[in-house]
This record gives C-alpha cells, structure tokens and sequence, in this order.
C-alpha cells in the first residue's frame, strides 16, 4: 500500500507540474509523504485498539438442573 501510495504521489506532482497547477502539487506531496514517512490511517500503529483494562471481579454463576 505504501508503493501504491508513493507511485500515485509522485504521478500526481508530474501532472501538476504539466499542468502548472500548484493545488494539485499540494496534494501529490501530501500522496507522497504518507509512505515516506509512514503517516496515515494505518501508519505507527494509527488502527489499534487500545485495551480496555476491566476492575471487575468475574462472578461465578451457578445453575439449576430443571428436570
């Protein structure tokens, strides 16, 4: 994904760059320093979960036999 992103970034500079449009340039480098610098939605860790820490005490359950 990150090659994917890189690849796209840099493509999107060059048509910027053809095209003399430097908003579109603003967003080739955004595309292009994701993965230079491992930013994003997945990036360090950016998708974990953080671990709920629970202070309860489990109960025991008991059950009746129905017959």
């Amino acid at each position: 994904m990150r090659v994917l992103r890189l690849v796209l970034g840099i493509f999107i500079i060059v048509q910027a760059v053809m095209a003399k449009d430097w908003r579109i340039g603003l967003l080739g480098i955004f595309f292009t320093a994701m993965p230079l610098f491992n930013i994003g939605c997945c990036g360090a860790g950016g998708c974990s979960v953080p671990v709920k820490k629970s202070t309860e005490n489990a109960k025991d359950v008991s059950y009746e036999e129905i017959s």
